[in-house]
């Protein structure tokens, strides 16, 4: 039987990868269920993952929630089971980067959502169209689009269903960057490399307060952070003995 997520390991970097290439890795309930179960085991397994990438097999990284499969029968554990697997990847201890290319429509765009980086290509097309079958955001996608490219710019693309492109996505903060799409894996390994070179204490203090962060006000989000910041990791001082010598 075809694994619906893959899942590889390599030097401290566990990439995801949506495998229904055919149906443009669209979200039916299995697939669900199986990213579940990766995103649980990512979770225990602090020591070895330093970071996260969530790609897509193929042409596309998702177009959205399958509703073919729901129709012809699949269902998920829970009603909720979409939206606390998403609510899981946001709330990893390690930093997960969406590479994006193709594209990443509604169900999708909440998943992207969900990571703390994203990289698109210049073949990447972003679109909410809840709108164009008489639906509405369950997954988060009302919370964590506006925090992401403001209030104005989500309400557009919600109430439109246009689609956008990876340069205009980099152009309003929806992507970091828009790269060609034979660049894309690349880039999107140096950055992942980059994270996992560095401290994986200060990577996850640094996720954690500026993710839990948000909830505050400014005067009383810098006392969280005096509060909760992890502070230093147990080889700080090894790491600046070493800078020392460098």
């Amino acid at each position: 039987m075809t694994e619906l997520v893959l899942r590889t390991d390599v030097d401290g970097v566990t990439t995801l990868t949506l495998n229904r290439p055919d149906a443009l890795n669209a979200l039916s309930p299995n697939l669900f269920v199986e990213l579940r179960g990766h995103v649980e085991s990512i979770a225990n397994d602090p020591e070895n993952v330093g970071c996260v990438v969530l790609r897509g097999a193929g042409r596309s990284f998702c177009a959205g929630n399958d509703l073919k499969a729901i129709q012809n029968g699949e269902a998920t554990p829970s009603p909720t089971f979409q939206s606390d697997t998403i609510n899981m990847i946001e709330n990893l201890a390690q930093p997960v980067i969406a590479e994006v290319r193709g594209h990443c429509y509604t169900g999708g765009l909440e998943l992207a959502l969900a990571c703390d980086l994203l990289i698109a290509s210049e073949t990447a097309k972003f679109a909410d169209t809840h709108g164009k079958w008489g639906m509405t955001p369950r997954w988060g996608m009302s919370q964590r689009l506006p925090r992401r490219i403001g209030p104005l710019k989500a309400k557009e693309m919600s109430f439109t269903a246009r689609s956008y492109n990876g340069a205009e996505a980099a152009a309003m903060g929806l992507a970091n960057q828009c790269v060609v799409d034979s660049e894309l894996e690349a880039v999107v390994g140096a950055m992942a490399a980059d994270i996992v070179a560095n401290s994986w204490h200060s990577a996850r203090g640094n996720k954690m307060l500026y993710n839990r962060g948000q909830d505050y006000t400014f005067h009383d989000g810098l006392a969280f952070e005096m509060a909760e910041s992890p502070g230093r990791s147990a080889d700080t001082e090894e790491r600046v003995k070493a800078f020392s010598k460098g």
